[in-house]
């Protein structure tokens, strides 16, 4: 995808979110015209896993050293006062676990908690403003999948402490949850969130498991106009999770559809981004699925299993993750999981 023009880089939000978190703050819907933006650069997770000891003691030993995705080493001597986050589901993590009075600034598109929206704005997810970062004068800035390594290191050298996660999975989001918790020492209330996903993530695990490969549902899913996920990313394993076969899923990463493909990929099931509009038609990204020449003779649309979900629960590799997991999984197979 690099050769083409339009690039990764988002915010997942698929807002979808993300996503990128697809939705800007008090807005029900949104306009998307670069998609991709959910791309990342494949680095690694945070390496979180590496302090043990002062996870199983629920209480961080500083001075704590700790890699970032970027495989940047951080020092902390203590919990950071002053927390910064230029990526929604970053944003909704650190108000999780009960950061709400330390985060002194998030991007324009931090929409959740409600809370977030009342925090002063740093700009944008993939290039925030930085002198607004500057002025925050924030111990640690932490931003997502949204913003590309040569943007970090651009503002790294502007002395700005920016802390990088690239989550693929639902276990990398869950490592980051726990390692917001290790560094500002945080980790009963990370446990506890973790705790929740991962039960939400093995009530759809049971629901789903004694369907029969030759029985699972065939899934596709669109999170902007034309655009589609396949392997490698947390939104492919999200389908899985739930017992679906991706259609998409020979292709990798975040990716342009071919329309005639799906039709013959004959998917019984549609998922699409709730909310998303089109910037340039300015149609709702379901009337235009449901529209295409030629997708009437699709399953999904003949049997009206064309499922709107939460664009940014979907998008968002943070939290709220497993809550979209759970919706998604009802849109599949709404008779297992309730």
């Amino acid at each position: 995808m690099k050769s083409n023009s339009v690039k990764k880089a988002f915010i997942l939000t698929v807002a979808l979110v993300t996503a990128f978190s697809l939705a800007a703050c008090g807005k029900k819907e949104t306009e998307i015209s670069n998609p991709s933006k959910l791309g990342g650069e494949g680095t690694k997770a945070p390496a979180a896993t590496t302090v043990a000891p002062s996870t199983a003691a629920k209480k961080t030993v500083y001075p704590l050293k700790i890699k970032d995705a970027t495989g940047k080493e951080f020092t902390f001597d203590k919990a950071p006062e002053r927390i910064a986050s230029v990526s929604p589901a970053e944003t909704e993590a650190l108000f999780a676990i009960g950061l709400e009075a330390n985060i002194v600034g998030v991007s324009d598109f931090d929409d959740y908690p409600e809370a977030a929206k009342t925090k002063p704005k740093l700009g944008s997810i993939t290039k925030p403003n930085q002198e607004a970062v500057i002025a925050s004068n924030a111990n640690v800035v932490f931003t997502g999948v949204s913003m590309k390594s040569d943007t970090v290191e651009k503002l790294r050298a502007l002395n700005i402490n920016v802390f990088k996660v690239e989550p693929k999975t639902v276990d990398d989001a869950i490592a980051n949850i726990q390692t917001y918790g290790i560094i500002t020492d945080h980790q009963e209330q990370a446990e506890k969130v973790v705790a929740k996903m991962k039960a939400d993530r093995q009530k759809v695990v049971n629901a789903v498991k004694d369907v029969k490969q030759e029985n699972k549902k065939k899934v596709y899913i669109e999170f902007a106009p034309g655009w589609t996920v396949g392997s490698g990313e947390f939104m492919d394993e999200l389908i899985k999770l739930c017992g679906g076969i991706n259609v998409a899923g020979d292709g990798k990463g975040w990716y342009q559809i071919s329309e005639e493909k799906i039709i013959q990929q004959n998917p019984g099931v549609i998922l699409f981004a709730n909310g998303v509009v089109d910037s340039k038609s300015k149609k709702p990204l379901e009337e235009i699925i449901r529209t295409r020449s030629g997708w009437d003779a699709i399953d999904a649309v003949k049997n009206k299993q064309v499922i709107g979900l939460d664009q940014n629960m979907l998008s968002r590799p943070g939290p709220r993750m497993t809550d979209g997991l759970l919706e998604m999984a009802k849109g599949i197979y709404p008779e297992l999981v309730k």
